[in-house]
């Protein structure tokens, strides 16, 4: 196995159990036949920067997360394969969340905002504490239940109105509260299985 195959079964084996099982049992992840074997890969791929040392154990990094990036793929006509596919790698968290501390997951329910490309099922990524802008996707409590929209000044400079991206909804105006918990600054969905 190569250590690229290595990596794989341990990101597999990490996805099915969150952590890594001890050293014995470790071998059998990689598929080898020896504990000196076992050393070896874990010593590469510390040095590659896909796991680190910490306290005695194996821990994932960053980089353990991280996929790569087959290039850029044209939505439209076919056109010829990226050559340089397969060179940069992401993680998705380093590309939605900038702010952990900040960050929070909300699920989208209905088609309100369909017009702006959330769906219902949908995944936000939301970072609280962070300036509105006019327009902003937010997710805001008004009146004590939580929407999904977008946030505009109301006519008159009269407080705010929340605009949905779907012509068969109407304007949201606070009667009593409005707060906004988060500016959505991303999403993300799972197709088919």
């Amino acid at each position: 196995m190569s250590d690229q195959q290595h990596l794989d079964a341990l990101r597999t084996y990490w996805k099915a159990n969150k952590a890594f099982p001890a050293m014995a049992k470790l071998a059998d992840v990689l598929g080898l036949a020896s504990s000196g074997g076992v050393f070896k890969v874990i010593g590469r791929l510390v040095d590659a920067g896909y796991l680190e040392r910490t306290a005695g154990r194996i821990a994932p990094t960053k980089a353990f997360f991280a996929l790569p990036v087959l290039g850029n793929v044209r939505a439209g006509l076919p056109q010829p394969e990226d050559q340089s596919s397969g060179l940069e790698t992401v993680g998705v968290e380093d590309y939605l969340i900038h702010h952990p501390e900040r960050t929070v997951f909300c699920r989208v329910r209905g088609d309100s905002m369909k017009d702006a490309g959330l769906l219902d099922g949908d995944m936000v990524v939301v970072e609280r504490h962070r300036p509105t802008r006019t327009g902003d996707i937010v997710v805001a409590l008004v009146d004590q239940e939580m929407t999904v929209k977008h946030l505009f000044p109301a006519p008159a400079g009269r407080g705010w109105v929340l605009k949905p991206a779907n012509p068969d909804y109407p304007d949201i105006v606070a009667h009593e509260s409005l707060e906004v918990i988060g500016v959505v600054v991303g999403a993300f969905r799972r197709l088919g299985r």
